[in-house]
């Protein structure tokens, strides 16, 4: 059985101490940098006042970016029945 570990978070240099499984730790950590990276972006590109503001930033893309790609996949998978429609159809029209 695995055992959790403890490790440690860097985000808008703050450390933030966490205890995870052992196959959470590679995500935690790549997320951990594209937020910090992200926060280096808003800083240069927008005068903003503070660090709040910046996580809110990160907050609102990260979200939008989970939110698009679960409008894809259900625009996706409609689209995916449609074609299994059509295809049964079709199968039905031939066999006739």
């Amino acid at each position: 059985m695995d055992e959790k570990l403890r490790i440690k978070i860097s985000i808008a240099d703050r450390v933030y101490p966490l205890t995870v499984e052992p196959n959470q730790e590679e995500g935690l950590r790549s997320a951990s940098k594209k937020i910090d990276v992200m926060i280096r972006q808003f800083e240069e590109s927008y005068a903003v006042r503070d660090k709040q503001d910046v996580l809110a930033m990160c907050a609102l893309q990260f979200a939008s970016q989970v939110e698009q790609k679960q409008i894809d996949y259900t625009v996706d998978s409609e689209d995916i029945e449609r074609i299994k429609r059509l295809n049964l159809l079709l199968d039905q029209y031939l066999e006739n």
